[in-house]
């Protein structure tokens, strides 16, 4: 062990500290694995397909990968390659995202797309999630089938934010749906991952999977009120990127709604590229409007969902650690 000072969420007061040191120290196995698993005989390609996580990150799903096999054998050695894959799948996920959103900044760094071009970028991603899946071959065949299912609702997520709402689809109910399977799947399968390799029994599996479902939901929304009403983030993302894009997120969902005549001037800046000047009236406007409130009372409402299911769980550290980090992400938006 390493005996690496915890930080982050794992740095919180209520997360045991022999439990934060054990989880990690493993995140520096995995970050390891993580370095090594990209690198490749082409020094462009090795560059590009590093950008990102040399970019930094959380790391949160592999975090819980690992959290959730205290629930059963946490010392499992597959458990490090587990964690590996669900964060190389994801940051493959980001190539591609960043190519569709023309995005200039990831991780508070210049875009693959935006250094190499979209070509490089769209082949880095493909390359990482294929280092992420010769990884699942040697993990067996049910990690194989679990992963792809969660590619193709990651797939089908960015489908779906691309096409809208179909006719009579509530344009909110879309939205939510987007979310819960272009971040939520994930999140929820990261827990699947730990319970799995780490043995744990399948009823506890299956709670595990249920709750960080909502907390994937939950931690979208947080991001989605931080973008109105936060600093610059450690992602890079400047308060107003989604306004200045046009993209709709839950405050501005709920915005729309209003029938104020004095939310009209709002109301026509949502849902359209802005430049500088609007983009900052529309924050303005939106910052202390009541869609805020009620956009963290739904963030409230899936974190307390997430609380709910891991209340039934063994009452020990790693429940502990799980029911903090709902707090942290309701808090975090705060």
């Amino acid at each position: 062990m390493s005996g690496a000072v915890p930080s982050g969420f794992l740095a919180l007061p209520r997360v045991d500290p022999a439990l934060a040191r054990e989880v990690q120290d493993d995140l520096e196995k995995v970050e390891e694995l993580l370095r090594e698993s990209v690198r490749s005989s082409d020094p462009l390609l090795t560059e590009a397909a590093s950008h990102l996580l040399e970019a930094g990150g959380k790391r949160f799903r592999a975090m819980l990968v690992l959290l959730a096999a205290h629930f059963g054998d946490p010392k499992v050695p597959d458990l490090i390659a587990a964690a590996a894959v669900v964060e190389l799948t994801h940051v493959a996920t980001l190539y591609h995202d960043d190519v569709m959103d023309e995005a200039e900044l990831r991780r508070g760094k210049t875009s693959a797309n935006q250094r190499w071009g979209n070509s490089i970028a769209i082949l880095t991603g493909d390359y990482v999630f294929a280092k992420a899946s010769t990884m699942l071959a040697d993990l067996g065949t049910e990690a194989v089938r679990l992963q792809a299912e969660t590619f193709a609702r990651l797939v089908q997520g960015q489908i779906l934010e691309t096409s809208g709402p179909r006719d009579g689809i509530d344009p909110l109910d879309h939205y939510l749906n987007v979310i819960d399977d272009k971040t939520a799947s994930l999140i929820a399968s990261s827990a699947e991952f730990g319970g799995m390799f780490g043995k744990v029994d399948p009823e506890t599996v299956s709670t595990l999977t249920r709750a960080c479902d909502a907390l994937g939901m939950a931690f979208q929304l947080a991001d989605d009120i931080l973008d109105v009403d936060g600093d610059r983030s450690a992602s890079g993302k400047i308060p107003g990127t989604d306004l200045r894009e046009g993209v709709l997120t839950l405050p501005m969902f709920y915005a729309m709604r209003s029938e104020d005549p004095a939310d009209e001037r709002l109301k026509s800046l949502l849902g359209r590229p802005l430049d500088d000047t609007e983009a900052e009236e529309a924050l303005t406007l939106l910052r202390p409007h009541a869609a805020m409130a009620e956009a963290e009372t739904t963030l409230r409402h899936w974190a307390g969902k997430a609380r709910g299911e891991l209340q039934t769980l063994p009452d020990i550290p790693a429940r502990e650690a799980f029911l903090s980090l709902c707090d942290y992400v309701v808090e975090r938006s705060g």
